[in-house]
């Protein structure tokens, strides 16, 4: 009984693990991010990335919302340049509950039972938002965030923008001083 009330807090997990986005940043502990107010982007790294020019607008332009929203504004003589990389995979779950019995109760009461595996392919997409020093041309600060991808043109615009809002979250990145 204790496990029947467990599978649907275990599918809760499942499903709320597919709708978050997991993000990691990383960055140049020796640079003043205070010093970075204006940026563009690296057109030819963008125009490389295999994806739709349609998804690529929507990830430059959550970018561009989100970087005005902290304050940083697009500058044809920029001190930060952005690019963008994305990978793509397939996240397979499977869920093994494959179970063959046979037993007796209290009398003549057999009971069968039989379970099954369940295989779930969903597809997951990996963006990498990079920054780097207009003059030194280094990379300064990277944000990367992983989830699940829909193919629903309704969605498309409300998951990116989520991708991308998680991974700014971290630029520029708290750094305490000494």
């Amino acid at each position: 009984m204790k496990s029947l009330k467990l599978i649907p807090l275990f599918m809760l997990f499942i499903i709320a693990s597919c709708g978050s986005v997991r993000v990691n940043a990383d960055y140049d502990k020796k640079v003043n991010f205070d010093q970075y107010k204006t940026y563009a982007y690296i057109k030819a790294n963008i125009d490389k990335v295999e994806i739709s020019d349609l998804d690529k607008k929507r990830i430059l332009r959550s970018i561009d919302e989100t970087m005005s929203a902290k304050g940083f504004t697009k500058s044809e003589n920029p001190q930060m340049l952005v690019s963008i990389f994305t990978k793509e995979s397939e996240r397979v779950d499977v869920y093994n509950n494959n179970m063959w019995g046979m037993g007796f109760g209290w009398g003549w009461n057999p009971w069968w039972g039989m379970g099954m595996n369940t295989v779930s392919v969903t597809p997951e997409g990996t963006l990498f938002i990079d920054i780097f020093d207009a003059k030194s041309k280094d990379m300064i600060w990277q944000g990367e965030g992983s989830g699940y991808l829909t193919k629903d043109t309704n969605k498309k615009d409300e998951r990116i923008k989520e991708f991308v809002d998680k991974i700014l979250e971290q630029y520029p990145p708290n750094i305490i001083k000494k």
